[in-house]
């Protein structure tokens, strides 16, 4: 239940009333209030009422939802009844508040689609597509199953690449801690044993990383805001045009990480195509929907081409044939689909292929990841010991040479 704070005027006293009100949706709680014999002067949600918009709907809470709603529908429930009975089954309150909102529209004359348009922080346009697709093709319930599907494979292989990158993180950020640790504690007491013995020179390396160790040791401050700064700054750059474009062609073409790149876009373009074509989505709307799911600037622009050429008259596959950005498998499985009359069902088990494909990929990496991060370790734990150990053999090869 939703609490809204309302002003009104009692009909028969004239007097105003400032009172709250706990209904389902907005709609709802005028009802009440008009009920009560009052005239509405204004009315709003209570600001204590509202969920915390820092926390997100998950990608669970949505396969949840769609699922739901699947089966409520298909067992024959009205759309309205069945989002009352999802509501008070969500444990989610973003997404309970919009869920509320959308019901709202649906009974003052929306269709779901476009209701569930209104919001587009959680739900995107593949999301919506589909909804109204399924609306006007008599399959809401299908379609949301497919939903469902589509939403779990999309989180599944993100979630299997952050996987792969958790260990390589843990190992640097050990790797940086141990390095700032040896540098601004151990270092400074080897500056200081040499101190003691008059002409004695520190090596190179270890006069390099003191220098390093008094600027952060002096100014640790100025350091982190500057790091923290420079985050900042190259997190805005990549949102820009250029700073985008300089990512995805990195992602595309930098080895070995490109291979997982393109066979992940390849699953992304199949998967979601198959989804929208099955429920009834035309082809030239499902590209349009596709281009802007596929989170990359040159394979977005491979397929806004393939539009163009299909408006002109060639099929889909020999609109994206020659295109570098496309795997090979990818037309060559359009085109059976086209001869056979199941695009779906191809561009389907292309999809599957690639999600294969893509698993044994971030093993792959994974696997060549490990042993080079080992030696960098190496490399820089060698340095460090070193840096440490070098001056005192050397003043101990002094102190044996004068005895």
């Amino acid at each position: 239940m939703i609490k809204y704070e309302f002003k009104a005027r009692d009909s028969k006293s004239g007097k105003i009333i400032n009172s709250t009100v706990e209904a389902e949706n907005e709609k709802a709680a005028v009802q009440l209030v008009l009920s009560k014999g009052l005239s509405i002067l204004s009315l709003k949600e209570n600001a204590s009422s509202k969920p915390n918009y820092f926390s997100k709907v998950k990608t669970k809470d949505k396969v949840l939802f769609a699922r739901q709603l699947s089966t409520l529908i298909s067992a024959g429930l009205p759309l309205v009844k069945s989002l009352e009975m999802v509501q008070t089954q969500t444990g989610n309150k973003v997404l309970k508040n919009v869920l509320s909102k959308v019901q709202a529209d649906i009974e003052s004359g929306k269709s779901f689609g476009m209701a569930l348009g209104g919001h587009p922080e959680v739900f995107n346009d593949i999301f919506v597509k589909l909804v109204a697709a399924g609306e006007v093709s008599g399959t809401l319930d299908k379609t949301l199953e497919r939903l469902a599907m589509q939403e779990e494979k999309d989180a599944e292989i993100i979630s299997k690449i952050r996987s792969a990158m958790t260990y390589p993180v843990i190992i640097i950020l050990v790797m940086i801690g141990l390095v700032g640790f040896m540098v601004t504690n151990v270092l400074p007491q080897v500056q200081t044993l040499y101190a003691g013995f008059p002409g004695a020179t520190l090596p190179i390396t270890t006069r390099i990383l003191l220098v390093i160790s008094k600027l952060v040791s002096a100014y640790w401050l100025i350091v982190i805001i500057i790091l923290i700064c420079l985050a900042l700054g190259i997190r805005a750059w990549l949102r820009t045009e250029s700073g985008k474009h300089f990512f995805d062609s990195l992602k595309l073409n930098l080895k070995p990480i490109n291979r997982l790149f393109k066979k992940l876009y390849m699953a992304r373009f199949t998967r979601t195509g198959s989804t929208l074509i099955a429920s009834g989505v035309p082809l030239i709307q499902m590209l349009e929907v596709t281009s802007q799911a596929i989170n990359n600037v040159f394979i977005e622009k491979s397929i806004n081409d393939a539009i163009k050429n299909v408006k002109g008259g060639k099929s889909l596959s020999q609109a994206i044939e020659n295109d570098p950005n496309f795997l090979e498998l990818v037309p060559n499985m359009i085109r059976i689909g086209e001869e056979s009359g199941a695009i779906d069902t191809m561009m389907a088990k292309a999809a599957d292929y690639f999600e294969k494909e893509l698993d044994d990929e971030i093993k792959n990496i994974s696997t060549l990841i490990e042993p080079l991060l080992m030696i960098i370790l190496g490399v820089v734990a060698l340095i460090i010991v070193g840096a440490i150990l070098g001056p005192i053999y050397g003043l101990a090869g002094q102190n044996l040479g004068g005895n």
